[in-house]
């Protein structure tokens, strides 16, 4: 299809193509001249809560008007975070062939820095450590949450935390559905379903997704299909019940690097289960749930170049999480819970012959992990209100030695200023990633056994204000220091092969973003992150990235528009070799995208018609060095619900 008159035609509707004799043709009982109010571009907001940390949520209208088929998609314009990505539809690896990085962290390879939830149950990849966005289907959520920093009264054994929430019934009785389909350039197709519903003490969601592209290049192509279910019981006002469940089946193929068709590696299947019972319940003074679950899954590395041949990588996890919150005195909370945490897996080396297979065997890992953590806020005055906070996690591992991870925060506000300021570790243990390697490389021996869990100290203040109403100003600026991060060393660094606790950087930072509700009819977002980081090569950590979005409604038109400036930046993995340097590099790029649609109340109360242009102005970018991404390219589509 013809990609230059997009744009042109695109901002044509935008601008002046909205008629108002296609306005008159709708039934009364779906009057299209009532104004709706239209979500926030980009993120819904930022969020402090009691112990003075900050997250940022996307909710999935921001998914919608993104378009995103996937979290990389969802996740791309939100300050702090970065993405890599070099196909339409999948993620190939877990590393630059789709990856999300938090302020920095999540660049290791093998393992990484931040953990992916699904429900606050963790859900990735354990047997190197890796999330992979495939595995986090967006159909079905009501929302994502970026936690930025270590945050133990919320997460443990993680630097930076992004958690996915399912959707769940609304609270009368009825049934709600939807469904949606797309197609377009590199025939792309796309299509998603949900529907939940309550009857009485029941209450269900259910999702299916499917999402294929052949990509821009030969080989490019994806391929992302999903299914999950909840089902919940309201014992009585008080307690619940609920189980859920989530299964995923990917690919992904490696195109290579342009003109070079002997760098491509082969396809990169992903599969996984997830199964989880909740039981949870809400008093007046109490709040508290109790989650056990157990998910399994396959990342299967196949017709890589050279002599790797195939690897196959099996993972199972299972644990628990137990969560309480009691307020025990006027103003006061007292949160405390119990994590438990188990992983194993094996992995298949089926290497080109003569080269020989190998077959190996992880151990257990388990780490059991209590938290506490108490507030209380005062009343200063009729205006200012300070709520200090303290807590801690403790850590005992089957392998490693345990550790402490305290925290502290103090949030002053009224009803227009936040101050707030925090103080925390994020404890990162060593995954299944380090007994494979001993394996791979028998001179390691079982050094990996010796090792600490790595450091991460964070501080961080943050301002929010809101001198007028639709209008939000925040800023936050932080420090984090890593420390003990494992390597793998070889003489004449070390005496000996082994796994060590050496490496260690700073990074300061700061993000600053704008919300802007002009009128219901028109919102805008603006937000900026800044990076400085004492390892000059840390890749995907830009100097400074500007995002920014609109959303605008005339009538039945919506328009949603988003763009990016993103500063050059060095890329691909941080290996964990003493010695390695990564020089890769990508180019400083702006990239634009747009969504409009045309409401069709015929197709229900969110029915709509629509066209979503992504890469706008054909710029030329990249995430990783020999493979551009996409030129301008289209996807029409229709929406209908009951």
């Amino acid at each position: 299809m013809p990609t230059k008159p997009i744009p042109a035609l695109l901002l044509t509707l935008a601008a002046g193509g909205i008629s108002d004799v296609a306005l008159s043709s709708s039934p009364k009982s779906h009057d299209p001249s009532t104004l709706t109010v239209t979500g926030s571009p980009i993120i819904e907001g930022n969020q402090t809560d009691n112990f003075a940390t900050l997250s940022t949520w996307v909710d999935k209208t921001q998914v919608r008007d993104l378009h995103a088929l996937d979290l990389s998609s969802a996740l791309r314009r939100t300050p702090g975070v970065v993405v890599s990505r070099f196909n339409p539809v999948g993620s190939f690896g877990g590393a630059e062939g789709g990856a999300v990085y938090v302020r920095g962290m999540g660049a290791s390879r093998p393992g990484s820095e931040i953990q992916t939830y699904i429900d606050e149950i963790p859900f990735y990849m354990p047997l190197w450590g890796h999330p992979l966005p495939d595995l986090l289907p967006l159909n079905g959520m009501q929302s994502i949450q970026v936690y930025k920093g270590p945050q133990p009264q919320q997460f443990g054994n993680t630097f930076a935390a992004i958690n996915l929430t399912p959707e769940v019934a609304k609270a009368d009785d009825g049934h709600q559905g939807s469904l949606q389909l797309s197609g377009g350039s590199f025939h792309t197709l796309s299509e998603q379903a949900v529907f939940t519903g309550r009857e009485g003490k029941w209450d269900y969601m259910l999702s299916q997704g499917y999402s294929r592209s052949d990509g821009a290049r030969d080989d490019g192509d994806g391929r992302l299909s999903n299914g999950m279910g909840r089902l919940g019981y309201r014992i009585n006002d008080n307690w619940s019940v609920s189980g859920l469940a989530l299964h995923t089946d990917n690919r992904a193929s490696d195109p290579g690097e342009e003109g070079l068709p002997a760098t491509k590696n082969g396809d990169f299947l992903t599969r996984a289960t997830l199964a989880s019972f909740t039981l949870s319940h809400h008093h007046a003074r109490a709040q508290g749930e109790l989650r056990v679950y157990y998910s399994h899954g396959r990342g299967a590395a196949l017709n890589q170049s050279g002599i790797d041949g195939d690897t196959i990588s099996d993972f199972s996890t299972r644990g628990l999480r137990f969560t309480e919150s009691m307020q025990l005195w006027p103003q006061g909370d007292v949160r405390f819970g119990l994590d438990i945490d188990e992983s194993e897996g094996d992995v298949a080396f089926r290497r080109v012959a003569p080269a020989p297979a190998d077959y190996f065997n992880t151990p257990v890992l388990r780490l059991v992990s209590p938290h506490l953590a108490i507030s209380h806020s005062l009343m200063l005055n009729d205006h200012w209100l300070l709520t200090p906070s303290i807590g801690i996690r403790a850590y005992d591992h089957n392998v490693y030695d345990s550790s402490l991870a305290p925290h502290a925060g103090l949030v002053l506000s009224t009803d227009h200023i936040e101050l707030r300021a925090n103080v925390s570790r994020g404890m990162h243990y060593p995954g299944l990633e380090t007994s494979v390697m001993s394996q791979l490389i028998p001179a390691l021996g079982d050094s990996w056994e010796s090792l600490e869990p790595e450091e991460l100290d964070h501080r961080e203040i943050g301002l929010r204000f809101t001198p007028f109403s639709g209008t939000t100003f925040d800023l936050a600026m932080f420090r984090d220091n890593l420390k003990n991060r494992y390597l793998f060393a070889f003489p004449p660094a070390v005496t000996r092969p082994s796994y060590i606790n050496l490496g260690r950087y700073h990074i300061n930072g700061a993000e600053f973003s704008w919300q802007q509700s002009w009128s219901p009819a028109f919102n805008s977002f603006v937000g900026i992150t800044w990076l400085d980081s004492s390892l000059k090569t840390l890749p995907y950590a830009p100097d400074y990235a500007i995002s920014a979005g609109i959303n605008y409604q005339k009538g039945r038109w919506h328009v949603s528009a988003d763009a990016q400036y993103q500063r050059d930046m060095y890329v691909l993995s941080q290996a964990r070799t003493a010695s390695s340097t990564n020089l890769a590099k990508v180019s400083s790029f702006t990239v634009a995208n747009l969504r409009t649609s045309y409401r069709m109340p015929q197709l229900g109360p969110d029915g709509e018609v629509f066209l979503a242009i992504e890469n706008l102005f054909d710029s030329d970018y990249a995430y990783r060095p020999g493979y551009p991404m996409p030129g301008t390219s289209a996807q029409i589509g229709v929406r209908m619900g009951f």
